[in-house]
């Protein structure tokens, strides 16, 4: 064959109708085709504004104070573990002996007493300790300040109410129900006041309610270790499963038909409801009520928390049924 045609890359492949050839033109062109707008800072993965707005999000379903964070992708109010960080966090973790899986400690961390006190605690609980590098440490607690010490606390192991329906429990039966409380702290000082007064357990709903925390555990100064809490579903059919078992149900709201001095049924087998301290009572759980229960109070004040309104009915309910 004549002239170069021998050489390698001559002969134009696909005949000789004339089109786009290998080369970088067409690269350039894609290249200069746009790519839409730039997205925002916060909805670039790899930018720092995108990291605290992750942190912020997950920080405002945390009301369980500094320090706890649970892990991407829990529900709330289902069984999900939770990591609590930070020194001081980590030390009055271990001191209301919440359940500890792991502890975590950062590699060549700088000790001062609240680290010594929570290996020497950790160590005496028989607590694995681990340590981590501190990269890893910020992705166990998503970006929450550790200082180099963090706790893996496991799922709580919840109840079905119906275990809460036990004939051979001593005492008249007694149950919390908890409607629309998000404060996990309320949560810890109701199941201490159930344990003071001689109640059975505490239920919470599966929805829009808190569930058991870290935060929840030391409020109840170790109560929850005697108390069960169990998780409801839906709470209405709970309360009438209750009524079927023989029990009364009992609502706590500003604007009750009887007020708490004058409770006839504290001697029965009752389920006291909690509503939140903002909206009190939902529409449903309130007409499942046998009966609403109001606490006298001075005009002074307006309302109180859920874990004091609490208190103070199981106060009555346990004074009327020892006289």
């Amino acid at each position: 064959m004549a002239g170069n045609s021998q050489r390698r890359g001559a002969v134009r492949k696909g005949g000789s109708k004339k089109g786009s050839t290998v080369g970088s033109g067409g690269q350039r062109r894609r290249g200069l085709e746009g790519k839409g707008p730039t997205p925002k800072a916060a909805d670039r993965p790899q930018h720092k504004a995108h990291k605290v707005a992750k942190v912020a999000a997950k920080g405002s379903d945390n009301r369980s104070g500094a320090g706890v964070r649970r892990p991407s992708g829990a529900r709330k109010g289902r069984a999900s573990s939770e990591v609590v960080a930070g020194r001081n966090s980590v030390v009055e973790a271990l001191r209301a002996d919440v359940p500890v899986s792991t502890m975590y400690v950062a590699g060549r961390i700088d000790a001062d007493d609240r680290v010594r006190e929570a290996i020497k605690t950790a160590t005496a609980r028989g607590i694995p300790i681990l340590e981590t590098p501190r990269g890893e440490l910020d992705r166990l607690t998503d970006g929450a300040v550790h200082q180099g010490l963090a706790l893996q606390v496991p799922p709580y192991a919840y109840a079905h109410p119906s275990d809460l329906v036990n004939p051979e429990a001593p005492g008249t039966p007694l149950v919390v129900a908890l409607d629309g409380i998000t404060d996990p702290r309320n949560l810890g000082a109701v199941i201490r006041s159930v344990a003071a007064f001689g109640g059975h357990g505490v239920v919470v709903p599966e929805r829009r309610s808190v569930g058991m925390t870290a935060s929840a555990w030391k409020t109840s100064a170790g109560a929850a270790a005697r108390v069960p809490v169990a998780m409801a579903p839906n709470l209405v059919r709970a309360l009438e499963e209750f009524r079927k078992a023989g029990f009364f149900v009992l609502g706590l709201d500003m604007d009750g038909d009887v007020l708490l001095p004058e409770l006839e049924l504290a001697t029965e087998p009752i389920v006291v409801v909690t509503g939140s301290e903002g909206k009190g009572l939902s529409r449903l759980v309130r007409e499942t009520c046998d009966q609403v229960v109001s606490i006298p109070m001075s005009s002074a004040v307006e309302s109180l928390n859920a874990g004091v309104a609490t208190g103070v009915a199981l106060y009555e309910v346990a004074r009327r049924r020892a006289g």
